[in-house]
This record gives C-alpha cells, sequence and structure tokens, in this order.
C-alpha cells in the first residue's frame, strides 16, 4: 500500500528541521519515488519551476509535497495557494514538536469542481502513525471525481472564457455600473463571461494593481472554472499587465484593449479599419517589451550591423513601420473626406450630426427619419463608419443628417486620437442631436460622459437637441417628468414615434431665428 508519508521518514524529517532550524521538504510522484529534496528557511519552502510536470483543470500534477513546520502551525495560505496552483495530488505539514519529534500532520487536497466554496479541503490533523490512507487508490479516484465534475463545455463552443476584474478606489454605483458595462462590452467582444470579482483599495497596487495574494485567488478562480482570460477594468500600464500575466500565466487584457478589438470586429470601410489598426499598433508598441540600449541595432547600416536582431526588435521596429504607413494612407483618405466637407459647406445645406453614448440607438433614429437602412445592432459599437443621408422638409428645404461613432466613459486616447479626423467633421454641423437611451438605468452618466466628450473636442458650443430615446419602455407620467427636466424631446425611434418633435425642433433651429427676423422686417 501507497502510504502518504511513513513514521520512520516523518521522524526523520522533523528532527533534521530541528537541527538546521530550516524546513525541510521532498515532492515525491504517486509511485511513492521522492523527486525532489527542498530546503527552506525558518518560515517556508520554495518550491521550484513544476512546469515540465502536467498542468490541467481536469487533471492534479502528480506529484504530493510533505514537508515541515517549525512552529507546529497548520497549513498556511501560502501551502493552499501552492496546493491550488500547482494542482498538486495532496500537500501535508508535519509539526516539529519538542527535541524535534513529529507532531500532528495537516493534510489539504483539492476538491471537486462546485462541490465547495473553496477550492480545497482541509483534513482533520493526525499522527504520523495513525494515517491510515491508501494513497494510490484514494488519488485516483479524487482525480476521476474532478474530472467527471467539470462543467460541461460545448466542444463548438470556441468563445474565449474570461474572469472580468475590477479594482476600484470606489465604492456604490459608479462601480456598479463600470463593471456592468464592462460585461456588455465583453458580450460584445464574443467573450463567455465566467464570473466576476470586485475589491475596494485605497490605492492602487502599482505593480499587480490589486494584492499579490488576491491575483493568486484569482488564478484559482480561473483555473476551478476553466478560464482562459483575464479582464481588466482599467487600463493597465505595460509593466503591470507584463507582471500579471507572468504571475497568473493566462492572457490579461484591460479595458481599453478589449474595447479597441470591438472597433476592429465592427469596422467595415477602408478608412474605419486603418483608424482601429493605428490605434491598436500605438496600444501595442509599448507593451511589446522593454528596449535593451545594449541591442540597438533597428537603424543597419555602418555601426549598425551585428549579427541580427532580437525578435523584440524586429517586431518593435515592423511595428513602427506599419503605423507610418497607416498614417500616410490616413492622411490621403482624410484628405478625401475633406473635400467632401467642402463641397457640404458650399452647397449651404445645414448638416445635423447626431451624437450619444453607444448603444443609444443613434443608428435607428437615422433610419427613422430618412427613411434609410443603415446597420442597426443591440451591441455597443455596432457602427464606426460614418453614415450621411438627406432629410427634406416642406418649403424645398433640407438638411445632411450624419451618424457618427458611439462614445462611451473613458474613451481610450489612441482611439480618441485615431478618429479625431472623423470626429472633427462634428465641427461643421449646425446642430447636434443627443441621443440618450433613458431606458438605461445609468442614463444620467451617459448624459455627462457624452458632454464632456463634446466638451474636450470644443465642439459644446454648437446649437444641441437633447434626444431621450426608448420612451416606450417606460410610463407616460415618467417620460413627460424627464422631458420637462432634462428640457428634451422624447422619442421611439424603433417605433418611430416622437418624430415629428424632432422634425420640428430641426427645423426651429436651422431656420426658426432667420423667420423671425424676416417677419419682424416685415411689420
Amino acid at each position: 500500500m501507497d502510504q502518504v508519508i511513513t513514521r520512520e521518514l516523518a521522524r526523520y524529517l522533523s528532527e533534521l528541521s530541528h537541527e538546521t532550524g530550516r524546513q525541510i521538504g521532498f515532492l515525491s510522484d504517486r509511485k511513492g519515488v521522492i523527486r525532489l529534496v527542498i530546503v527552506g528557511n525558518s518560515h517556508a519552502v520554495f518550491l521550484p519551476d513544476l512546469s515540465r510536470y502536467r498542468l490541467a483543470s481536469t487533471r492534479l500534477c502528480g506529484l504530493r509535497l510533505m514537508h515541515t513546520h517549525l512552529k507546529q502551525e497548520p497549513l498556511s495560505r501560502d501551502d493552499l495557494t501552492d496546493l491550488a496552483l500547482l494542482r498538486l495530488d495532496m500537500i501535508a505539514a508535519i509539526a516539529v514538536g519538542r527535541g524535534g519529534l513529529p507532531g500532528p500532520v495537516y493534510m489539504a487536497h483539492l476538491m471537486p469542481h462546485g462541490r465547495n466554496v473553496t477550492a480545497w479541503k482541509i483534513l482533520e490533523p493526525v499522527f504520523p502513525h495513525a494515517i491510515d490512507l491508501d494513497f494510490g487508490t484514494w488519488i485516483q479516484e479524487l482525480e476521476h471525481e474532478i474530472a467527471r465534475s467539470e462543467p460541461d463545455k460545448d466542444a463548438h463552443d470556441r468563445r474565449d472564457r474570461a474572469l472580468l476584474i475590477q479594482v476600484s478606489t470606489e465604492r456604490g454605483e459608479a462601480a456598479r455600473t463600470s463593471l456592468c458595462e464592462l460585461q456588455e462590452l465583453a458580450a460584445t467582444a464574443g467573450i463567455k463571461v465566467i464570473g466576476a470579482v470586485t475589491q475596494h483599495l485605497a490605492r492602487v497596487h502599482p505593480r499587480f494593481v490589486m494584492g499579490e495574494g488576491k491575483l493568486k485567488e484569482i488564478l484559482i478562480d480561473a483555473l476551478q472554472s476553466g478560464s482562459n482570460l483575464i479582464v481588466f477594468d482599467r487600463e493597465l500600464s505595460p509593466s503591470q499587465a507584463r507582471s500579471i500575466a507572468d504571475v497568473t500565466e493566462l492572457r490579461v487584457i484591460d479595458r481599453t484593449q478589449l474595447i479597441l478589438d470591438i472597433f476592429s470586429q465592427h469596422a467595415m470601410t477602408r478608412e474605419g479599419k486603418v483608424q482601429v489598426e493605428l490605434a491598436q499598433l500605438k496600444y501595442l508598441l509599448p507593451r511589446l517589451g522593454e528596449r535593451d540600449s545594449g541591442l540597438s541595432r533597428l537603424t543597419g547600416g555602418i555601426g549598425g550591423r551585428g549579427p541580427g536582431e532580437t525578435k523584440l526588435e524586429i517586431s518593435r521596429r515592423r511595428t513602427r513601420e506599419r503605423i507610418n504607413r497607416l498614417t500616410r494612407e490616413l492622411r490621403k483618405l482624410d484628405l478625401g473626406r475633406r473635400q467632401r466637407r467642402t463641397r457640404r459647406v458650399r452647397s449651404h445645406i445645414p448638416i445635423v450630426s447626431i451624437v450619444g453614448y453607444t448603444n443609444a440607438g443613434k443608428s435607428t433614429l437615422l433610419n427613422a427619419l430618412t427613411q434609410s437602412t443603415v446597420h442597426v445592432a443591440n451591441k455597443l459599437f455596432a457602427t464606426l463608419d460614418t453614415a450621411t443621408r438627406r432629410l427634406r422638409f416642406p418649403r424645398e428645404r433640407e438638411v445632411i443628417v450624419t451618424d457618427t461613432v458611439g462614445f462611451i466613459r473613458d474613451l481610450p486616447e489612441d482611439l480618441l486620437g485615431a478618429f479625431r479626423s472623423t470626429l472633427e467633421e462634428l465641427h461643421d454641423a449646425d446642430l447636434l442631436l443627443h441621443v440618450v437611451d433613458v431606458s438605461n438605468p445609468q442614463f444620467t452618466d451617459h448624459i455627462q460622459a457624452v458632454e464632456n466628450i463634446l466638451r474636450d473636442l470644443s465642439l459644446d458650443t454648437i446649437p444641441t437637441l437633447l434626444v431621450l430615446n426608448k420612451i416606450d419602455l417606460l410610463g407616460s407620467e415618467e417620460v413627460s417628468h424627464l422631458c420637462r427636466r432634462y428640457g428634451s424631446l422624447g422619442v421611439s425611434a424603433a417605433r418611430k414615434e416622437g418624430l415629428a418633435a424632432i422634425a420640428h425642433g430641426i427645423e426651429e433651429v436651422i431656420w426658426g431665428k432667420s423667420e423671425k427676423r424676416q417677419n419682424r422686417e416685415a411689420v
């Protein structure tokens, strides 16, 4: 029978640990063969790299760790974390008693998925001579239960499985709103959200964002749930992203990278694709790794030749070259857009631009007003490419209506920079229709976020009509109250309700002043 540990070996380890004043342990395989002996300090043993051993969420690694505890304490948090991260068969700590005699043995093992709140089970302490366990049979049964309890996965579902992480210095509604928005972004990007973790801190950890211990707990959750991706609800610095990835060995992305990925999926025109790729490369460049000044052979030529460039240098050089090419191409595309803008301005046809938070219903309103068929979807950033249509009024008057990319809280700077040339068209607008999804519980925050972006783009001086969309999802009294409160117009773009009021509002802003002036002059 393969025993967990023999009484003789336990006593030998305990006496040796007592003499040296250090924790001593070993790793053994399922045949009972000792693969590695570890000598630590008085507080802990430090495990080596075990990457060559098997590691999967449905299996254990095939090794068990036995080590001593000088102060007769039970298994520490670090012990349990090592058990879960390395997926050890078992971990045991032998308490060193007086004179080096072995005391109780504290043991723990991992639990099948969904069987417990924690990932492990701590057994009752028992003295070495009283351990009665056929380890070989027991570990086979445990691993079979772990494999059988693995959450069912659809073989055809190739979506990333992600844990969402929010580390916030704020509490209350603001934090909940931000996490809900991250969940929407993840769903739009085609990610299957497995769970979400929120931590409130007085200040963000400069290296790991959160504490390293909490990060390891999250990794345990990821292994237990089969997640292969961690998404942070904040922008990570290049060093933070690398540090977190080193600890977790999982793919790590932040909110900015998630938004960029969504833009990449939804860009349809050549101009939109160039803008998104440019933003992605600018975001990626500082994250390719720290440049080693001793390896500077990027320029080539005399004094720059050598045995060759490193992969990192090649990646950085090619990225810069691609950024330069895309920048030149975007300038050419901008030239064509400026020419079209000039023709519109010369035609003296008023321009009405629809702006608003993402998924507020801007494209649906454009379709309803102009009877067009611009693509719409109940997703964030479904529209990235500017659409332009004409809206005709009585007395042979008409306006040009343009649909723009949706805004979002904390819009990434690289993305805003790439789309700045597109957003500059808003400066030619005679009127902005600020569309708001009034059915969204956070619509007031959305209004403020859009107004902040318009202010940053120096667009806050252009006349604006606030349009509360999706009023069909609210009661009539509530809609009336909100319209009075915000001085806005209520509309249901999907049901084409309230369009006449918007048309009247556009007429009043565009031609109302001149008509009133003409009437006064006639009198």
